[in-house]
This record gives structure tokens, C-alpha cells and sequence, in this order.
């Protein structure tokens, strides 16, 4: 049952162009709609990364929506097409992370569109009353799950293969060859499912060390999988071994001291 108290916080990211104009439509026409939002207007939704709406789950929203011009509207052309994969990317990080993923939306609202605004607004304060408070509030591991997922959403890797993600799908690589939506989504998503479990290792690893069996315990995944992925790790010098003995324990690497 939804905590009637509950007054969720929701952070509201506009494009100038569309969005951000038909929330300034919606108040001029006095279309009502929950105080929770607090919008915040970026040039296009293109612009809005995935470690960005991570960030902000992580810091104590309970919810983010994002707005953007319809598809074919976008006034820098196809940058909304690239919020569609970058959403993509937020929900499959989210899922990972066991948050759900019903705390982010996605909506195309033009500049003429206040009435919609003020609905669409009105019914993603509804999901997130009944979802209740973001469980990174009170939940420490969550917590850790989410800063793991928003250093994956920044890593190399994963940043380039999601940003070629609507090149490779609609224009091809340097050959012309275009490739199958539903392959490189898998592609996308298995390269996500590897970032964020070496990034949670990372993040567990960061104030205390921990054995291959402490980390796949807590990850509820395979040793042998922990081991291949501290390997890797080791590789690009982020995590190192602290103890020594029967049990190697592990650490990551501060850069800086950070």
C-alpha cells in the first residue's frame, strides 16, 4: 500500500526547445499539475548522459523525468534518436542495479503540448507515490549498486558502443554496413551487465578489501566470474591484492586519493 505521506522529489530535465516550452505553455494555461517536480532545462535531450540520471537517483531523487521533441522534431535534427538509446542504456543499468526501472520516463512533449505536460507529469508523480521512496536512501548496498552503475555509464567502453549504437543501426560503419537492432542491443546490454559488475566491485572494494568469495557472495554471481573480472581489472591497474596468505583479499586503486 502507497505511504499516503510519501512526498516524492522528482527531477524534471527539459529540452530548450520543446519540453521546456510546453511546461512554460502548461503554467501560462493554468493546467494543474503535483508540485514535486523541479525542472531543469538543458539545450537538447541528447545532452542528458545516463551516469547523469544515475547521479541523480543515487543523490536522493526519487524519480527523473526527461522531455524531449517528438522524433523528426528535434531542432538539432537526430539527438533524440540518441536519447532513445541513451534511455535504453539507463533502464538496462537501473534493472542491474535492482532499482526500478519505472523511476525514469521518457516522453516527447512539444512546445505546444501544456495540457499533456501537466497529465504526463501528474501520472509519473502517481507511479513514484506508489513505488515509494528510492531504496538508495536507506539501503546502503543499493546505494553502492547505483555508484557502480553510474561509473559504468561513464566507462569507455560501454560511452562508445552506446553513443554508435543509432549511427551503426541507420547509417552503417565506414562500409556502409548496417547493423541489426536487436545485435546490437545485445551487444550494448552484455557490455553493460561486464561494466557495472567490475564497477561494483570497485565500489566494494574501495574502504575495505575483500576475497573472490566475499565479492561473488555479495554479488550473488559465480566466483570464477569475480576472478575474471578483477584479472581485467588488475590489467588496467584499478584494483590490486592486499593481503597475501590462503585467502588473497583485494582492493581498489585510488587514483589521486580520491
Amino acid at each position: 500500500m502507497a505511504d499516503e505521506t510519501f512526498n516524492p522529489k522528482i527531477v524534471g530535465l527539459m529540452c530548450n526547445w520543446c519540453s521546456y516550452a510546453g511546461a512554460d505553455l502548461c503554467g501560462v494555461s493554468r493546467y494543474q499539475y503535483p508540485p514535486n517536480l523541479r525542472v531543469a532545462r538543458v539545450m537538447c535531450s541528447t545532452r542528458i548522459a545516463p551516469e547523469l540520471v544515475i547521479r541523480l537517483l543515487a543523490e536522493g531523487a526519487d524519480g527523473v523525468m526527461i522531455g524531449g521533441c517528438h522524433l523528426g522534431d528535434c531542432h538539432y535534427i537526430s539527438g533524440n534518436y540518441y536519447t532513445e538509446k541513451r534511455f535504453d542504456l539507463m533502464k538496462k543499468l537501473l534493472n542491474t542495479a535492482g532499482i526500478e526501472t519505472d523511476r525514469i520516463r521518457l516522453e516527447w512533449i512539444s512546445a505546444s503540448e501544456g495540457e499533456k505536460f501537466s497529465k504526463v507529469v501528474t501520472e509519473f508523480t502517481n507511479v513514484i507515490k506508489a513505488l515509494g521512496p528510492s531504496p538508495a536512501k536507506t539501503d546502503p548496498l543499493m546505494k553502492k549498486n547505483l555508484l557502480a552503475a553510474e561509473m559504468a555509464a561513464k566507462n569507455f567502453r560501454l560511452h562508445a558502443l552506446n553513443s554508435k549504437e543509432y549511427v551503426l543501426q541507420t547509417k552503417g560503419n565506414a562500409y556502409g554496413e548496417k547493423m541489426d537492432a536487436s545485435e546490437l542491443k545485445e551487444i550494448v546490454e552484455k557490455a553493460a551487465d561486464e561494466e557495472f559488475e567490475r564497477a561494483l566491485i570497485l565500489t566494494l572494494t574501495t574502504d575495505k578489501s575483500q576475497s573472490v568469495k566475499d565479492l561473488a557472495n555479495v554479488m550473488k554471481i559465480p566466483t570464477d566470474r569475480v576472478l575474471e573480472h578483477i584479472v581485467e581489472l588488475r590489467k588496467n591497474n584499478l584494483i590490486a591484492m592486499d593481503g597475501h596468505g590462503m585467502t588473497p583479499t583485494y582492493k581498489a586503486i585510488i587514483i589521486g586519493g580520491e
